[in-house]
């Protein structure tokens, strides 16, 4: 049993919540993701062990990282290759089953080790940490050992010795853009080793060295996000401007992203549905991997009928409504054919799984089935690629 278990994000997502849906203008924010954990996958065959599980192509952790140090704000830093990566692990038949985001831990002589307290791991020993669902933490620990076989790899929870955060904003936004470091320019400027300018690293970061900010690997708009150890605040997090993970939920929603097993349902779900390629999560050229057959099929298809939305929900005289649930029937009014089904809810906002064709026939098209007063307005993320909707089509842009 995990005795360190964290909430799951169902209690999130399906008991009303009575927040600011305004979040488009707020400045930097900062949440506590207490719906993920931490588990660390160690030992010489990481890398290969998780290139034939997951969608994203893994091998990218052994390439060069190249010069970053032009990008970070102490220049007389060690760079460091360490990046993120976002990636899914399918059934067999190709169904959705976890996400996580992957990071390189800080390097031997530059960063530090698990405790926060001395120098990383050998250089020499491939080691990756997880950021991962906690709702189904120990059932993915499991899943990984079962297809682990003889290979060289240890798994392990550290969700006690780790924590996950997100930064996120429409500050953060505009400076996620203009940089081209995978990590966050004012928050990278951190090491570990007789190198490092105190000065420098104090002003950035105050005194927690190491453990870095990185862009989101899904979307520009979405922040930065990273894994530091559970006993200290991560750097750049103040008071003011530290909030609730829901505020991060609701930035994340608005956006048309789900996340974890629960928002994009374990065992059920097509990635392609859920807009995993657009959120960087897999790769079409690595090659094979569990459940590879159905995604390359489907991509080379080229046509998804049903995607996952940001959705508002509203009422007749155009007022914004929160009785809503997930799993709420959504219909075409005039010929009462199902278009989708609501998969998460917040207040007044939500995400759907939707038929495109049913989706932008036109305003007030779609309500809720034995709601019928209760109006669902679809919105295109402005992040979508043009060809994923008939440029015919008429939508609404989302930030």
């Amino acid at each position: 049993m995990n005795l360190f278990k964290k909430p799951s994000l169902h209690s999130l997502i399906t008991k009303p919540i009575h927040f600011s849906t305004h979040l488009h203008d707020a400045g930097p924010m900062a949440s506590l993701l207490k719906t993920r954990s931490v588990i660390q996958i160690r030992g010489p065959d990481t890398i290969k062990f998780l290139q034939g599980l997951l969608t994203n192509d893994i091998r990218r952790f052994g390439e060069p990282a190249g010069d970053e140090k032009s990008n970070l704000v102490t220049p007389n830093v060690p760079a460091s290759s360490a990046r993120s990566i976002y990636a899914a692990m399918l059934t067999p038949q190709g169904r959705f089953l976890y996400d996580m985001f992957l990071y390189e831990p800080p390097r031997s002589g530059e960063k530090l080790d698990l405790s926060g307290s001395g120098p990383g791991p050998d250089p020499g020993e491939v080691a990756l940490l997880a950021d991962v669902d906690c709702s189904v933490l120990d059932e993915l620990v499991e899943t990984l050992k079962k297809y682990r076989l003889r290979s060289k790899v240890d798994i392990e929870n550290v969700g006690k010795e780790f924590s996950c955060w997100q930064r996120f904003g429409a500050d953060l936004h505009e400076r996620s853009l203009a940089s081209s470091s995978a990590e966050d320019p004012v928050a990278s400027s951190v090491g570990w080793g007789g190198t490092i300018d105190p000065t420098g690293s104090s002003s950035a970061q105050g005194n927690n060295m190491g453990w870095q900010w990185h862009k989101d690997p899904r979307l520009d708009c979405l922040g930065f996000r990273g894994i530091f150890p559970s006993n200290v605040t991560p750097p750049m997090v103040e008071a003011n401007t530290e909030t609730v993970e829901e505020n991060y939920l609701l930035w994340r929603v608005e956006k048309g992203v789900a996340e974890g097993s629960i928002e994009i349902p374990k065992g059920e779900a097509i990635p392609l549905e859920y807009n995993l390629a657009g959120l960087n999560a897999i790769s079409f050229d690595k090659g094979c991997y569990v459940g590879q057959e159905l995604i390359a099929r489907s991509h080379h298809r080229g046509v998804i009928r049903k995607r996952l939305l940001p959705l508002r929900f509203l009422n007749e005289s155009g007022k914004e409504v929160e009785k809503v649930a997930p799993g709420s029937e959504v219909i075409a009014l005039k010929s009462g054919k199902k278009a989708g089904t609501v998969t998460t809810a917040l207040g007044s906002r939500g995400l759907g799984l939707l038929r495109l064709e049913e989706a932008f026939k036109g305003s007030g098209n779609l309500v809720i089935k034995g709601q019928e007063d209760m109006k669902v307005y679809p919105i295109r993320p402005e992040w979508w690629p043009a060809q994923w909707l008939s440029e015919h089509e008429p939508y609404q842009a989302a930030g």
